[in-house]
C-alpha cells in the first residue's frame, strides 16, 4: 500500500511539473521589435490570385524566399477582390494582385503601406477549337465578346470578383453590354472558382472564357481550348505587391511583408520571372520591366 501511495504521489508530482512547464511555455510572448513595439513573427500570410498559383510561379518562388529569409509563407490563393478584402481586415500581411483600379482604391483608403510593380502578362480569350462564335483572330476583345453574346454561345465567367472577372466586366461594358443581368442568361455561366478550375469547366463544356495567358499555358496540355483572341492592348495584365499597413492593422507582420516585397522586386527574382516558362513553352509566362 505504501508503495502504491508513493507511486500515486510521484505521478501527481510529475503531472504538476508537466502542467507548470507547459503553462510557462505558453506564457512566453513572441519577440517584439523594440523600435516599433510590434510583435515579430516568422510566419507570413500572402493573399494572392489563383493565377499566380495555377501558373506554377509561386511553386518556384516561395521555397526560395523561405530558404533565403527563414520565413514560413502561408499562401491563400483567391480572387484579387477577396485578397484585397483580406488586406482591409488585416487578415493578410502582404498581397500579390492584379486589379490596378481596385488596388489604387485600397491604397487611397490607407490599407496599404507600400505598392510596388512586379510583372505583367496578358489576358486571352480561349474557346473550343471549332470556334462556333467565329471570333478566331479578332483583334478587338470587346467586339469578340459581343459576337459571343449575340450568338449566345456558352461563356464561362469566373464570377468571383477576381482581377480576371473585373477585366471581363470592363470588356462587356466596352462592348455595350451590361454585365449585371448576364447571370440570368442560359448561355452565360459563372463558375465562382479560380482560373484553373474555370478553364477546366470551359474545356469540358465547350465554352469560351477569359484567362490570363500564364495559367492557360501551364494547363493547356489538359485542355481542349485554343487561344482565339489576343494582342488587344486592353488585355494588358499587371501585377503589384502590396504591404498591408500596420498602422491600421497592428498585428500585420510588416517586416516579413517588406522582405517579401523586396524579394519579388529584386534583380535575382526578376530574372527568374523573366525566364519562367521558356523551357516548357518557348515563351515566358510573365514579363518584367514596363
Amino acid at each position: 500500500m505504501r508503495t502504491c501511495s508513493r507511486l500515486v504521489g510521484w505521478v501527481g508530482t510529475l503531472i504538476l511539473l508537466i502542467s507548470t512547464t507547459l503553462g510557462a511555455c505558453q506564457a512566453i510572448p513572441p519577440p517584439v521589435d523594440t523600435a516599433s513595439g510590434r510583435k515579430m513573427s516568422k510566419e507570413l500570410i500572402l493573399a494572392t490570385t489563383t493565377s499566380t498559383q495555377d501558373s506554377g510561379l509561386l511553386d518556384v518562388l516561395i521555397p526560395l524566399f523561405e530558404k533565403e529569409t527563414g520565413y514560413t509563407v502561408k499562401v491563400i490563393a483567391v480572387g484579387t477582390g477577396a485578397a484585397l478584402r483580406m488586406g482591409e481586415r488585416g487578415d493578410a500581411d502582404v498581397l500579390l494582385v492584379h486589379a490596378p483600379e481596385a488596388e489604387e482604391a485600397f491604397m487611397a483608403a490607407g490599407h496599404g503601406l507600400e505598392r510596388e510593380y512586379v510583372m505583367y502578362n496578358d489576358f486571352v480569350i480561349v474557346g473550343p477549337p471549332d470556334d462556333p462564335a467565329g471570333i478566331r483572330g479578332m483583334e478587338d476583345a470587346s467586339a469578340a465578346m459581343k459576337r459571343i453574346a449575340e450568338s449566345q454561345t456558352l461563356w464561362i465567367s469566373r464570377g468571383d470578383d477576381s482581377g480576371t472577372h473585373k477585366k471581363e466586366k470592363s470588356l462587356w461594358k466596352e462592348a455595350g453590354i451590361d454585365p449585371t443581368p448576364l447571370a440570368s442568361q442560359p448561355w452565360y455561366q459563372e463558375s465562382g472558382q479560380g482560373m484553373g478550375a474555370t478553364l477546366r469547366i470551359a474545356s469540358e463544356k465547350g465554352g469560351y472564357t477569359l484567362s490570363d495567358r500564364a495559367t492557360y499555358l501551364n494547363l493547356q496540355h489538359t485542355l481542349h481550348l485554343d487561344i482565339l483572341v489576343e494582342g488587344d492592348p486592353r488585355l494588358y495584365n499587371v501585377y503589384h505587391v502590396i504591404v498591408v499597413n500596420p498602422e491600421k492593422h497592428p498585428n500585420v507582420n510588416v517586416e516579413g511583408a517588406r522582405a517579401f516585397a523586396d524579394f519579388m522586386t529584386s534583380p535575382q527574382v526578376q530574372d527568374i520571372i523573366r525566364s519562367y516558362g521558356v523551357d516548357r513553352f518557348g515563351q515566358p509566362l510573365f514579363h518584367v520591366g514596363r
